[in-house]
């Protein structure tokens, strides 16, 4: 482990922000914190409880749970709604199939248990079973987490599948972009040495912003050469992979893996 004392950092998530930049500080380093997404609360999200709704109106064949957080939160936001009781014992008598242990875990947590879990914790092994279990005709529920998986939903549909797609945790812009601005100015200034992200909206967000500044260029040449990008995961890396630019990525996909290797790989 090393002191990233001297070292800048951009925080471009909302969830668990504050989380995130605690730990950073704790080992020394400047944090700029600049939101590219914003999180719908999920009381307030009619498109949740439409999808919501429809789950409850004829039996579920098959859940796909793809996030711990998401399901749960899903489960929090229909206990507000007074529906909690009802959904939970409409998934009782539904296949689950989950993407790895986090999604297990807040299955479990809801007295629920899941049929197969993905042994890689991907969404491509996690679809590619439920394709295989046999989907057509078949009303199948999709748990999904800030933003739609076409590549996989699709597939889904082509086979037969009857989709509802539940999307707890819906992403938009912040209403203030200003320190998005901030940290844009900064990072081509030279003041910012590494760039974290926790989402693919986020990532696709700093890209679109500095498109929409004129600066698409400038920013896609820092990446590249002066900025270190570090993503969770591969999926939140995509959309800066398909602009050329290299990312670094822990071996686990958690937060405090990330800040561990930030850590050792910018700290003195």
């Amino acid at each position: 482990m090393g002191d990233l004392t001297g070292v800048t950092i951009g925080v471009t998530a909302e969830r668990r922000a504050e989380e995130f930049i605690g730990a950073l500080e704790r080992n020394g380093a400047t944090v700029r914190h600049a939101p590219l997404i914003h999180i719908v609360p999920l009381s307030d999200d009619d498109r949740l409880r439409q999808a919501t709704d429809a789950v409850l109106a004829e039996p579920i064949d098959m859940l796909a749970v793809t996030t711990g957080a998401g399901f749960g939160g899903w489960c929090d936001a229909a206990e507000g709604w007074g529906l909690g009781p009802e959904l939970l014992d409409v998934l009782s008598r539904t296949r689950i199939f989950v993407r790895g242990p986090k999604g297990k875990g807040a299955v479990r947590g809801r007295g629920l248990v899941e049929e197969w879990a993905a042994p890689e914790e991907s969404n491509r092994q996690l679809f590619q079973h439920l394709l295989e279990s046999g989907v057509d005709g078949r009303r199948v529920a999709v748990q999904l987490h800030g933003s739609p998986l076409p590549g996989h939903t699709a597939a889904l549909t082509a086979a037969g599948a009857r989709l509802i797609e539940v999307q707890p945790y819906r992403w938009e812009w912040p209403a203030d972009l200003d320190p998005a601005d901030r940290l844009l100015d900064a990072m081509l200034d030279g003041q910012v040495d590494a760039l974290a992200f926790t989402s693919a909206p986020a990532s696709s967000n700093l890209l679109d912003l500095a498109r929409r500044r004129g600066r698409y260029d400038e920013v896609v040449r820092a990446l590249r050469k002066d900025v270190v990008c570090a993503c969770v995961g591969p999926v939140t890396a995509a959309p800066l992979a398909d602009a050329g630019v290299p990312t670094l990525q822990p071996d686990r996909q958690r937060l405090g893996a990330l800040v561990k290797l930030l850590v050792s790989e910018l700290g003195r």
